[in-house]
C-alpha cells in the first residue's frame, strides 16, 4: 500500500528517523522488503517491540506496507519520498553505516538465505514443519552428534580453554580421550561436573600461552572463543603447534574466534583484549606460528545470535 506524504510535518519526520533502531530499520528496509518477524530477526528485538517502532514509521512516511498473504510487509522506497524527504534520508543514512549496521547486513543477508531456502523446493518450504517432527521424533542435537563420527576415533584431542566443557562433551563419544584445559579452576570444576560420567576425559590447569602438554602429544587441537584474551597470539599458535603430531592424520589446530568488530565494550566488561580477527591477521599468524597449511572460513550468521559473526580457522603442520 502506497502512503501519501501530505500533511506529514518535518519535524515528525526527522523525529522518527532519528531514533537509532529505526535508523537501523530503515537502512535494511531500504536494501529489501521484510515481514515484522524478519526486521526482528535482524534487529534482535521482539516483535512486539518492532512493530511500533514501524507503526512510527509509517505514520511519519518513511516506509509503505502492503500485506501478502497473513504476512504484512514493509519498505522504504526512495522514490515514493517526498523530496525533501529524499535530502534527508540521502543526508542521515550514512549515520547508520557502523560496525552495527553491518552485523545488521549479514544477519538480513541470513533473513533472505533462509526465505530462498523455503522457496525453491518442497523440503524448502515445509522446512519448519519437518524439522519439528525431526525433533519431535529424534530431538535437534542428533546431526551435529553423527557428524563428529567423522574423527579417527584414535586420535586424542585437547580442548583448550575448554571452559564448561560444551566442546569437551561432543568430542569425547568420538575420540580415544579428550584433554580439557583452562586456566580457571570454577570453569574447570564446571566441567568436571558435566562430564562426570565421561571416562576418556582428563583434566588439567594451564592457559593456550603454557600448555601442560608434552612436545607431540596431541592428533588436534580445538581453541574455541579463546585467542581474543590473549595479548601475543602468534605466541600461543605456536604453542598448540608444540603439542600436535602428525601420524594417525591428524596434526591439526582448530580455532573458532569472532571476526573484527567494533564493540568497545568488550573489552571493559569481558576482559577482551582482540576485538576479533580479520581472515588475513589469522591467516599470518598461524603461518607465522608454523603451520604449513592454513584455511579460514566465516561461519553462517544466526539471526537470533547477539554477538559479532565467527569464523573457523584450520592450522595444520
Amino acid at each position: 500500500m502506497k502512503r501519501t506524504d501530505a500533511g506529514i510535518s518535518m519535524a515528525a519526520r526527522l523525529s522518527a528517523a532519528a531514533e537509532p533502531v529505526r535508523l537501523r530499520m530503515l537502512r535494511v528496509l531500504e536494501l529489501e522488503e521484510l515481514s515484522v518477524g524478519e526486521v526482528a530477526q535482524v534487529v534482535q528485538l521482539p516483535q512486539s517491540t518492532v512493530s511500533r517502532h514501524l507503526k512510527i514509521l509509517l505514520e511519519a512516511g518513511w516506509v509503505t506496507r502492503r500485506s501478502e498473504g497473513t504476512a504484512t510487509l514493509y519498505r522504504l522506497v526512495m522514490d515514493d519520498l517526498a523530496p525533501a524527504a529524499r535530502g534527508i534520508w540521502a543526508s542521515v543514512r550514512d549515520g547508520a553505516a557502523g560496525s552495527e549496521a553491518a552485523e545488521d547486513v549479514t544477519r538480513l543477508r541470513a533473513v533472505l538465505d533462509e526465505r530462498r531456502a523455503d522457496s525453491v523446493s518442497y523440503f524448502g518450504r515445509v522446512a519448519g514443519a519437518w524439522d519439528d517432527v525431526r525433533a519431535e521424533l529424534f530431538g535437534s542435537r542428533f546431526t551435529a552428534l553423527s557428524l563428529m563420527s567423522l574423527l579417527d576415533p584414535r586420535w586424542v584431542v585437547a580442548d583448550v580453554g575448554c571452559g564448561t566443557g560444551n566442546a569437551a562433551e561432543l568430542l569425547s563419544p568420538c575420540v580415544r580421550e579428550v584433554v580439557a584445559i583452562d586456566q580457571s579452576g570454577p570453569m574447570l570444576e564446571a566441567a568436571k561436573k558435566r562430564m562426570e560420567h565421561a571416562a576418556n576425559v582428563t583434566f588439567a590447569t594451564g592457559s593456550v600461552q603454557s600448555l601442560p602438554l608434552g612436545d607431540a602429544s596431541v592428533d588436534a587441537a580445538v581453541c574455541v572463543l579463546v585467542l581474543h584474551h590473549v595479548d601475543d597470539v602468534v605466541a600461543a599458535l605456536a604453542e598448540l603447534r608444540r603439542c600436535l603430531r602428525r601420524d594417525l592424520g591428524g596434526g591439526a589446530a582448530l580455532i573458532v574466534d569472532m571476526v573484527e568488530h567494533e564493540r568497545e565494550e568488550f573489552r571493559r566488561t569481558m576482559g577482551h583484549k582482540r576485538l576479533g580477527f580479520t581472515a588475513d591477521a589469522m591467516d599470518d599468524a598461524m603461518r607465522r606460528a608454523g603451520f604449513k597449511t592454513r584455511t579460514y572460513r566465516r561461519l553462517p550468521a544466526e539471526p537470533e545470535a547477539r554477538g559479532p559473526g565467527l569464523f573457523v580457522a584450520v592450522g595444520r603442520v
